[in-house]
C-alpha cells in the first residue's frame, strides 16, 4: 500500500477506453485509424504497429475480416515511389501473375507504406505517420487534410475544412447525406485545382477517396446518412462515437460486395469524369 509520500502510479486506460494521443505519439491522416490507437486497439503510441494487430483492429469499426485485411495487410508492402516508377525494370505478365498467386494482397501494392529497416523480432511494423506517405494510400484532395505540397501538410486535421464539410449538411447540421458529401468533394476538387499547382488526382486517387467516404457512410452511418455528431467525434476527437449513440456492426459487418457497391454509388454522386 503506497504511503502518503509515495505517488500513486497513473492507471493506464483499458483496451477500448478512449484517451487522447499521448505526447510525441505517431498519428496518421486517417482519423479512424487514429481513433483505433486512442482506444487502445492498436499501440496507443502509434509506433511499432504489427500487421496482425492492425488487421485485427479493423473489426472494431464494423468491417468484415476480408475487407479489413484488404486495407490493413497491403500497407506492409514496401513503399514504391510512383514518381520513380520509370526507373523500375519492366515485369512480364507471368511474373505479375505469379506474384498475385503467391500473395493476392499484392494487387493492392500501391497501399504499401512499409520502409526498409522497420523490422522487429523478424516482423515488419509501421508507425502510423507512415500512412501519410504520399503516393501510397494517401492522396491529394482529402476531405479534412490539405495536400502534401501545401504549407499545412497532409497529416494534420484542418479545422476550416471540417467546418466546411459540416456546413454542407442539407438538414441544418443534423446529418450528412451522400449528396452532401459528393457536393463537398466537388468543391474540394475545384479549390485544390486553384490552390495546388502540383495536384495529382486521377481515377486511382478518386477511387480511394470514394472508398474512404464509403467506409465512413456504411461503418458509421446507415449507408444514406451519417450524424454530424459522429463526424465531430471521429475527426475532431479521433474517437469512436459511442457516446453519440453509434453501435458497431457486429451482426453484419461491411463486406466486399457492399463496399464496392457503395464506392460506385458515391462516385456516381460526385459525377467526376476523367
Amino acid at each position: 500500500m503506497p504511503s502518503n509520500t509515495t505517488p500513486l502510479l497513473s492507471q493506464q486506460p483499458s483496451i477500448g477506453e478512449y484517451a487522447p494521443a499521448p505526447p510525441n505519439a505517431s498519428r496518421s491522416p486517417c482519423p479512424v485509424v487514429n481513433a483505433l490507437a486512442n482506444h487502445g486497439y492498436i499501440e496507443r503510441s502509434g509506433c511499432n504497429i504489427y500487421m496482425k494487430d492492425l488487421n485485427a483492429s479493423m473489426r472494431h469499426v464494423g468491417m468484415s475480416s476480408l475487407l479489413g485485411s484488404i486495407f490493413a495487410k497491403p500497407t506492409y508492402i514496401e513503399f514504391q515511389n510512383p514518381a520513380k516508377a520509370y526507373l523500375q525494370k519492366p515485369v512480364s505478365f507471368f511474373t505479375r501473375l505469379l506474384r498475385l498467386i503467391r500473395n493476392p494482397y499484392s494487387f493492392f501494392a500501391y497501399f504499401g507504406c512499409w520502409k526498409q529497416g522497420q523490422v522487429s523480432n523478424g516482423k515488419r511494423y509501421i508507425n502510423l505517420v507512415d500512412l501519410a506517405t504520399h503516393g501510397a494510400i494517401e492522396h491529394d484532395i482529402s476531405i479534412t487534410r490539405r495536400d502534401v505540397d501545401q504549407q499545412e501538410g497532409n497529416n494534420a486535421l484542418q479545422q476550416d475544412l471540417l467546418d466546411d464539410l459540416l456546413h454542407c449538411s442539407s438538414d441544418g447540421g443534423e446529418t450528412l447525406t451522400i449528396e452532401d458529401l459528393a457536393k463537398f468533394i466537388r468543391s474540394r476538387i475545384q479549390q485544390q485545382l486553384q490552390d495546388n499547382p502540383n495536384l495529382v488526382y486521377g481515377p486511382a486517387e478518386h477511387q480511394v477517396n470514394c472508398g474512404q467516404v464509403a467506409l465512413l457512410m456504411h461503418c458509421f452511418g446507415n449507408g444514406k446518412t451519417i450524424p454530424c455528431s459522429y463526424i465531430r467525434a471521429i475527426f475532431e476527437d479521433e474517437r469512436l462515437p459511442w457516446k453519440e449513440g453509434w453501435k458497431r456492426r457486429s451482426w453484419w459487418p461491411m463486406g466486399l460486395v457492399e463496399f464496392f457497391g457503395a464506392v460506385k454509388k458515391i462516385g456516381t454522386a460526385v459525377g467526376l469524369q476523367f
